[in-house]
This record gives C-alpha cells, structure tokens and sequence, in this order.
C-alpha cells in the first residue's frame, strides 16, 4: 500500500495569466506551446490619468483650504457709503489747548447798597435805572428808637464838652489872677526899693534913725522874695496850664469823633449813592421795613465793562491770572485777560472775571451773553487730527485709517485735546486720511469697506 502523496501548496497555487489544463502539474505541457498569446499574465495600470488628476486636484483643495485657515484674510468687515461718514486728513500744525466758555457782560464796577441801619422807608428820591453822582440821596429811613438814642448820647457827650470848657475857663482864670498878683509883688517892690534908697541915704548922712533905716531895708528884702515867689509860681502855673489845655484839647477831639459816630447812624438813615452812575437796582417801596445789612439796590459804573465767565471746575487747576482769551463780536475779535478767579465751586463751575485788554465793543450791554475761546497754553508745533465722534466710542485708542477702497483698523494713543483737534502722539502720520465720524456699532469691525 503506497503512501498518498501530500499537496504542495505552492503546486496548488494558481498563477494569473493561465488557463488550467486539467493536469495537476504546474509546468505547462509540451503540446500547449501554441496557446503563448492567450496564456501570459496581464499587469493591471493602478496610477491612471484619471486617478492622478482626482487626486491632484483634492491635494490643491486641501493646500488652498490649509492656506487659507493659515493665511487668510479672517477680518470682521462691513460695508459702509463713503457719503455718510467724515473723513479728515492727519496734518502737521501748531496745537494750542483752548477751551470755549459763555461768558455774561458786567459793568466793569458793581457797589451795592445796603442798609447800614434798620428802618422804615420814609421817602424815594429816585428810581431804579437813573443815572445818579455820588452822594445824591437815594431814599430816606426813619427809627425813632435809634433817634432817641442818639440824642441821649449826644446830650452825655456835650456834658462832658462842657466840663473841659469849665476846666479850661478856670486854668485862664487862675493864670491871671498869678499875673495880677506878681504885678501887685512887682508895684510893692518899687515903692519898697524907693523908700530903702531914701531911708539909706539919710542914714548915711545922719538924718535918721537906724531903726527906721532896718525896717525900709527888711521891706525891700521881702518884696524881693515876694517877687521871686510870684515868678516862681506863675511859671509854674505856666507849665501845668499847657500840659493840662493840650490833655484837654485831646479829649476834646476824641469827644468830637465820638459826637460823630453818635450822629453817623442818624446820617445812614439818609441812603446816597456811594459812586457815580447807573442806579441798576432798588428794591425799596414806601413804608416797607429795613432791616440792618439787608440789600437796597447797586450802583454800576458803565464806563468799561468786563466779562464774568463760568469754566467747568475740571479747568481749576489750569485757570490762573493772566490767561487770555478772545471773544468775537460784529465780526470783529476783541482780546481779554483774567483779572480775578474766584476759586468756589458752585454745581460744577467756578468763576472768573476778564477785562478787555484794548478797546471795549460799543455794541455791548449789560446782561449780554457771548462766547468766550480762553486759551490754556502758548501754541506748539503737532500732529493734528480734527475731532470728531470716533472719540466716545474709542477713547482715542484705535481708529479707522483709510487705505484704498478700505478703511483699516488701527491702534493709536492721543494726547492733549482742544475744541477742534485731538494731538496725535502715534500711530498717524501726515498726510494720512481717518475715518472721524461716530463708530457706533463698528467696535467688532476691522476694515470698513468704503462704497461710493
């Protein structure tokens, strides 16, 4: 019994490109060498034209697709007339920081008149508007409690002017009776000195008595001293009475000042005007109670006028004496300067006044309302951008810079504003032309293509 014979794999294995005989031999019998052309193996074409240009043209898709993730352009865009927006060019100018402020005509002097004493009005002179000189009474007060006052004080006062009167009577009085007296000591002292010489030459020739002789000498020695005596005291009195009359006409000053501050209150009663001209306000009717301190009218002098100005109290600190301004009226533009700041903050603003430098406007009146431009440094040479509504939305950090048909987001930084310029720090330059209009609604958007 033989053994089966095992199959070989690679016998078995069929090659492609052959037809089977029916023999289980790989090789290929002799007789079939004819069937060459139908018996070959056929290579099958795997990279086609066709294939090559799908695969080609997927490869371009996806470069292009990768390109533009990569590359591309991915900004915001919006599309926008250029005939309703602003565009204004960067240029290269002097920058000068001024603010614009309304400011009211004033005379250039106000006084106002107050009540220096409590009353009835009595009586109106004049009225509100007239042009009045100063002193001219304006209207009159009665008080009779304070004219009863006054006449109690006067009537001490004149007391007391009597009693220096009195003292200074009885000072004369006493001088002349010291110089009456010296003339009688004087008088007595000749007739004295006379009877002595006569006494001494008899008693020198033996004709008298020496007794008579001692007693015409001792007369004449003590009319001496009587005499020295009296001198002594009339030049003392002498000295007393000065320094007592010049004590004296002191107090009579100081009683004289105080009678007129005692009769001052009564004058007050009287109301004049304390300067020259126009009578601008009184409030006063007849009959009407005054009280002290309160506010009659006032008086203003129209000879120049001056400018009271209202600045915003962000300004404080930069509003100083001597900064100037220029205010425009009938066409014709007028210089001023600051005269005084007044530094309190009543809602929100502070005050200054400012005097015409040159002429003053006929034009004006009192009460006049005007537009004052208050320069807040000298001119610089800078970069300028005129202002526009772009500012609220961006801060002064970004705008729309024209480039083409294009307007392209860009970064900048602003510095220093006035009413008509922003002051470029960077990011512009001359030349170049910004959108400056609002951005309202463009703060996602990055180019802004212009449409005509």
């Amino acid at each position: 019994m033989s053994t089966p014979e095992r199959d070989d794999p690679q016998k078995k294995k069929a090659v492609p490109g052959f037809v089977g005989s029916g023999s289980s031999s790989s090789q290929p019998s002799p007789g079939a060498t004819g069937q060459d052309g139908m018996d070959r193996r056929v290579e099958k074409k795997v990279w086609t034209p066709k294939r090559i240009a799908s695969i080609g043209g997927i490869a371009v898709f996806v470069c292009a697709v990768i390109y533009m993730a990569v590359f591309g352009d991915h900004s915001a865009r919006l599309n926008v007339q250029v005939d309703r927006i602003t565009i204004s060019e960067v240029t290269r100018g002097p920058f000068q920081e001024f603010t614009v402020q309304r400011g009211t005509v004033l005379p250039i002097q106000t006084y106002y008149i107050d009540a220096l004493e409590g009353g009835q009005i009595e009586e109106i002179f004049l009225e509100e508007g007239t042009m009045v000189e100063k002193g001219i009474p304006i209207l009159k007060l009665s008080n009779p409690t304070l004219e009863q006052n006054i006449l109690t004080q006067e009537a001490r006062l004149f007391e007391q002017i009597n009693n220096m009167e009195n003292t200074r009577l009885n000072l004369e009085n006493r001088a002349i009776r010291n110089r009456q007296e010296l003339m009688r000591v004087e008088l007595n002292l000749r007739e004295t000195e006379r009877q002595y010489e006569k006494q001494k030459v008899l008693f020198e020739r033996g004709l008298t008595s020496q007794d008579l002789f001692e007693s015409a000498r001792d007369r004449y020695q003590n009319d001496q001293k009587r005499r020295s005596f009296a001198l002594e005291t009339v030049r003392q009195d002498s000295l007393y009475r000065i320094n007592q009359l010049a004590a004296l006409d002191t107090s009579a000053r100081s009683l004289q000042r105080q009678l007129e501050h005692v009769r001052r209150p009564l004058e007050n009663l009287t109301v004049r005007a304390p300067i020259a001209g126009q009578l601008s306000q009184l409030n006063a009717e007849i009959g009407q109670l005054m009280n002290r301190g309160r506010r009659i009218g006032q008086v203003d002098v129209l000879d120049a006028y001056k400018m009271r100005v209202g600045i915003d109290e962000f300004y404080i600190t930069r509003i100083t004496k001597g900064l100037k301004g220029t205010i425009e009226i009938d066409d014709e533009a007028y210089e001023l300067t600051i005269r005084r700041v007044f530094p309190e903050v009543l809602e929100g603003q502070f005050e200054v006044d400012m005097d015409f430098v040159d002429a003053t406007p006929q034009s004006i009146r009192r009460g006049q309302t005007e537009q004052i431009r208050l320069e807040l440094d000298a001119p610089e040479e800078a970069l300028l951008l005129p202002r526009g509504g772009f500012y609220q939305t961006t801060g002064g950090n970004w705008v729309f810079v024209v480039e083409g048909d294009e307007a392209i987001r860009r970064e900048v930084r602003i510095g220093r504003q006035s009413p008509e310029y922003f002051e470029v720090l960077a990011g512009l330059s001359p030349g170049e032309r910004v959108v400056t209009s609002s951005y309202d609604n463009y703060e996602e958007i990055d180019k802004l293509v212009l449409k005509r």
